[in-house]
C-alpha cells in the first residue's frame, strides 16, 4: 500500500499510526443487516459512522462499539501469544472487558490528536477463509492521507472488524508486544494482566 503525508505528524510517524489504528478500528460498526451489503459498501456506511462518532468519541463511547461490533475474542486471544493457554476460560470475559477498556482509554486520549476528515473505500478483495481484506484511502484533517487495510470476518450472520493495518503496521501488534511483554514481567501468568486491565 502506497501512503501520501504533506505533513509530519508531531510525536513522529509510530505514534500516528497506533493513534490511527486503534481509533479507527473500535469505531468500527456493524449491523445484523451486514451481508446484504458487499464488503466494500459495508466498510463504507462503517467509516461515515466513524466520522461520526469520532467527533464525540469519549472513552465509553468507543468501549460500547468494541464491546458490540469488535472481533474481541479473537483479538484478545491472539494478542496473549503463547500465553493463552495459561489463561483459564473463567478469566476470560474480564480478560476481554480489560482490553476493550484498554483500548477505548488509549484511543480516547490518542485519537483525537488525528481527526479523520473523510474515508472512501478503494477495494476489496475475494472471500477467503481469512475474511475479506477491504482498502481505504483515509484523508485527516491536517490534510495528511494514509491508505488503510482493513481484515473483515463473518461472525454469525454479521461482519466483525479483527484487523487494521496502516503503514503496514497492524494494529494487533501493538497489542501482542504489550500484553506479551507485561505478562513476561510478571512470571508469566496471564491472570496479572487480567488484574492490571481491570484496575
Amino acid at each position: 500500500m502506497t501512503t501520501t503525508s504533506r505533513r509530519a505528524h508531531p510525536g513522529g510517524p509510530a505514534l500516528a499510526l497506533k493513534a490511527a489504528a486503534l481509533s479507527l478500528l473500535v469505531l468500527a460498526t456493524t449491523s445484523g443487516s451486514a451481508l446484504a451489503e458487499s464488503a466494500a459498501a459495508y466498510m463504507q456506511r462503517v467509516a461515515n459512522q466513524l466520522i461520526a462518532a469520532q467527533r464525540e468519541g469519549g472513552e465509553n463511547d468507543y468501549a460500547t462499539v468494541l464491546r458490540s461490533h469488535a472481533d474481541v475474542p479473537a483479538i484478545a486471544i491472539t494478542a496473549l501469544g503463547s500465553y493463552a493457554q495459561s489463561l483459564a476460560k473463567s478469566d476470560r470475559p474480564a480478560y476481554y472487558a480489560g482490553m476493550i477498556n484498554f483500548i477505548a482509554n488509549y484511543a480516547s486520549r490518542e485519537g483525537p490528536k488525528f481527526p479523520v476528515a473523510r474515508a472512501v473505500m478503494t477495494g476489496q478483495t475475494q472471500e477467503t477463509a481469512k475474511g475479506i481484506y477491504i482498502d481505504s484511502r483515509v484523508t485527516l484533517v491536517s490534510g495528511d492521507v494514509y491508505d488503510v487495510r482493513w481484515l473483515i470476518v463473518r461472525r454469525g450472520s454479521a461482519f466483525k472488524v479483527r484487523e487494521a493495518e496502516v503503514l503496514g503496521f497492524e494494529m494487533t501488534t501493538f497489542l501482542d508486544t504489550a500484553f506479551q511483554n507485561y505478562i513476561g514481567a510478571n512470571g508469566g501468568d496471564p491472570r496479572s494482566l487480567v488484574v492490571a486491565l481491570n484496575r
